[in-house]
């Protein structure tokens, strides 16, 4: 796992194909009862437009019940909510999962340390789907 220097987003590697890890996180959302707002194939409308891209699909999800405290304590945080994990493929054909670290945005939005839990859930899906 790293954390890109000063952007606050972690990189983890995946064991399994992009779209085996997107079927897989979407998996353990619908288990978990959180909402999957959105799929954005990156890649695929990039190939609809003619252009080559290599495989990367952004999941946007969430919950009423984990964001709303959050919103209430920092509004500011609205603006990275709801949570996102981005899965990619690089040059080099390793899969990788993105997502905003939970203490950076913490730090970004002066979160209070007890409602951190609710958006840490994100490194916890992000390393079970790309295990």
């Amino acid at each position: 796992m790293a954390l890109g220097r000063d952007s606050g987003i972690i990189d983890m590697p995946s064991n399994h194909s992009v779209d085996q890890t997107v079927e897989r996180l979407k998996g353990i959302l619908a288990a978990k009862g959180v909402t999957l707002f959105a799929l954005i194939d990156h890649s695929g409308e990039a190939e609809k437009a003619g252009l080559k891209m290599r495989p990367t699909k952004l999941l946007i999800f969430g919950s009423p019940n984990a964001g709303t405290p959050l919103m209430l304590a920092a509004p500011s945080i609205a603006i990275d909510l709801p949570l996102k994990i981005l899965v990619w493929e690089d040059g080099g054909g390793m899969v990788w999962v993105s997502y905003n670290s939970p203490t950076y945005l913490k730090e970004r939005h002066g979160l209070p340390q007890e409602l951190l839990q609710n958006i840490a859930v994100v490194e916890t899906l992000a390393a079970q789907a790309s295990e």
